[in-house]
């Protein structure tokens, strides 16, 4: 009986991991980049912070709805089964530029030696996002370009 009932969660689950996988990533990309460009995020200040370290000749204003139409771009890639090679590649991008907060910004990121704030937290969960589309590309084939 168990058995059967994991083999139909186990064909469920592979048949709806792929699309399931996209759209969270898209949803979560989108909504915050969105939230970005919209000047409604609670992570502005960790982005001016991480902008004034590194390109503050830039208008930040400029730069904050790049940066949230950069993410937006990303989750919109990862809809388009095509383009996830290249969505991949900007996401990982992405995700060094966002992960150097936690070198560039430490009084705003870890609390204590290896006790990260919540800023820290939200940068550091950025690992299920990048084994997530690592996941994706190990499942791509070459057929697919």
């Amino acid at each position: 009986m168990f058995q059967i009932i994991d083999e139909k969660i186990i064909k469920f689950l592979r048949r709806t991991w792929k699309p399931f996988s996209r759209i969270s990533i898209f949803i979560i990309f989108f909504y915050f980049g969105l939230l970005k460009v919209l000047n409604l995020s609670a992570a502005t200040p960790l982005v001016e912070a991480l902008f004034q370290k590194t390109i503050p000749f830039l208008s930040f204003n400029f730069f904050l709805k790049f940066f949230g139409t950069f993410e937006m771009l990303i989750g919109i890639l990862f809809l388009i089964p095509k383009a996830e090679r290249l969505a991949i590649l900007i996401l990982i991008i992405h995700m060094i530029i966002v992960s150097l907060l936690l070198f560039l910004l430490p009084n705003i990121t870890w609390q204590k030696f290896l006790v990260p704030t919540l800023e820290g937290q939200y940068i550091i969960k950025n690992l299920a996002i990048i084994s997530l589309a690592l996941v994706l590309g190990a499942h791509l084939h070459y057929k697919d370009y």
